[in-house]
C-alpha cells in the first residue's frame, strides 16, 4: 500500500476532502504534528510522498512556527529522493522558500474565494489548465516573495502566485483543496489558532460554493495524480527487526 507522510500544523486543518479521494486510490498515510512536539521522520525511505498543510501563522514566524526549518530540510530531502511533494496553504508557503523564496509576515492574514488564472509558465500543466478560470478558496498567513527564475502556474486577478512548481514532482498550492465548511468550523472553534477577521463570512460563503468546492477537489487530486504519478508505488527501504538472543 502507498503510504505518505503528512506533515500537519494545527488540530483543524488535515488533509480533509483530499484524504478521502486518494484513501479510494489505495493511498495512505502517517501524519506528523509538530505542534503538539511531535517529531519529524528522518529520512523520505518509508514514503511515497510529501503533503504539508495548512497553518495558523507566517513561515517567518518564528516563535510560532519553530519548526519552519527542519520542515525546510525535509521537503528537500523529499525532493533529493525524488519523492512528491505538494505544499497546500502554509504547506505551499514551504515550497515556495525552499525554491528561494523570501518569507515574510505581512500580510497577516489573506482569505476568500479568487479566480484561477493559468500563465505562461502553466501551459500543458494539468492542474493549471483544468484550473483557469475557476473560483478557489485561498486561507494562508504571511507570505513567500518568489525567486527570480520561479515562476508560477496559477495567479489571481491581481497578479498574486497561487500555485508554482518549483521542479517536476513538487507543487506549492496557496488555494485549499482540502478544505471543506466543517474544517472553518473548527478553525473558528479551535483554541489558541489564528483565523482571519472575516472568517464568518468565509464560512458562509463556503457552504454557498459546497458544491463546487468538491468539483475542484476531485479536478486537482485528478490532476496530481496524473502529474506526479500519485499510483506509483515508489521503492521503500526495508524496515529490519532486531532480536536479542
Amino acid at each position: 500500500m502507498k503510504n505518505y507522510a503528512v506533515v500537519q500544523h494545527t488540530y483543524s486543518e488535515f488533509l480533509g476532502l483530499i484524504e478521502t479521494q486518494l484513501e479510494k486510490r489505495d493511498i495512505g498515510f502517517s501524519y506528523y504534528r509538530p505542534f503538539v512536539g511531535q517529531g519529524l521522520p528522518g529520512s523520505a525511505g518509508q514514503f511515497d510522498g510529501l503533503w504539508l498543510l495548512g497553518g495558523a501563522w507566517p513561515t517567518a514566524d518564528q516563535d510560532n512556527n519553530p519548526q519552519v526549518p527542519d520542515e525546510l530540510q525535509l521537503i528537500r530531502i523529499f525532493q533529493k529522493a525524488r519523492r512528491p511533494v505538494v505544499g497546500l496553504g502554509m504547506g505551499g508557503l514551504l515550497v515556495a522558500q525552499v525554491a528561494g523564496g523570501k518569507a515574510a509576515m505581512e500580510p497577516a492574514y489573506t482569505s476568500g474565494f479568487v479566480t484561477a488564472r493559468k500563465t505562461s509558465a502553466g501551459a500543458g500543466d494539468a492542474l493549471a489548465e483544468v484550473l483557469d478560470g475557476q473560483r478557489v478558496l485561498t486561507l494562508y498567513h504571511g507570505a513567500v516573495a518568489l525567486p527570480d527564475g520561479l515562476e508560477p502556474i496559477l495567479v489571481d486577478d491581481e497578479g498574486r502566485w497561487l500555485a508554482v512548481r518549483p521542479d517536476p514532482l513538487t507543487y506549492g498550492l496557496l488555494f485549499r483543496p482540502e478544505m471543506k465548511p466543517g474544517m472553518l468550523e473548527d478553525i473558528i472553534m479551535e483554541q489558541g489558532h489564528n483565523p482571519p477577521p472575516g472568517i464568518t463570512e468565509l464560512l458562509v460563503e463556503a457552504r454557498r460554493e459546497w458544491s463546487g468546492m468538491q468539483k475542484i477537489t476531485d479536478q486537482v487530486v485528478m490532476a496530481l495524480v496524473t502529474e506526479l504519478q500519485l499510483m506509483q508505488e515508489r521503492r521503500k527501504m526495508p524496515v529490519f527487526s532486531l532480536k536479542m538472543e
